[in-house]
């Protein structure tokens, strides 16, 4: 073979998150509604539990899968939890917000100003994945960050 083949497929980034949780169909499903997800693939095995599917939100893939216990692969509910939140730009971080809770996700962190210049917060979906949701507002120096930081550990706004 004399064509040279990508390192890093079409349409993928450096870093593809690869999500586990218990139920991958409604999983995907409910991305759908939340964030705008679209599905690009799925690979059922014999017992029906997904295997491998890919989807798109915005300019990025994620790939996910069933928990399947039986080989270690296990999901955020069976774990207690998720120690990883999924981060997302978008353009307008109210609308997505609005759209991410009337689709089932539930808030844990509120969507507020925050000092290092987004509009940023986070919920949980069903299957215990956290996301992340923020649009970018203000560019600030690392320096304006910290300080930003210190006044809001000290009391104040954000």
């Amino acid at each position: 073979m004399t064509d040279a083949v990508n390192p890093i497929p079409e349409g993928f980034r450096t870093v593809t998150p690869h999500l586990v949780c218990e139920g991958a169909a409604e999983a995907l499903a409910f991305y759908a509604r939340a964030f705008g997800a679209v599905e690009l693939g799925r690979m059922p095995g014999p017992d029906g539990k997904i295997m491998h599917a890919e989807m798109r939100i915005g300019d990025s893939r994620i790939m996910l899968a069933d928990d399947f216990p039986e080989y270690g692969s296990r999901g955020p509910k069976a774990l207690g939890g998720s120690t990883v939140a999924i981060h997302l730009y978008v353009p307008d971080a109210d609308a997505a917000w609005a759209q991410a809770l009337a689709a089932g996700a539930t808030p844990v962190m509120p969507l507020e100003d925050a000092f290092w210049g987004d509009r940023y917060g986070q919920v949980v979906d069903p299957f215990g994945h956290r996301w992340s949701i923020a649009t970018h507002r203000r560019d600030l120096t690392m320096e304006q960050i910290q300080q930003g930081m210190q006044d809001m550990m000290q009391g104040g706004q954000p």
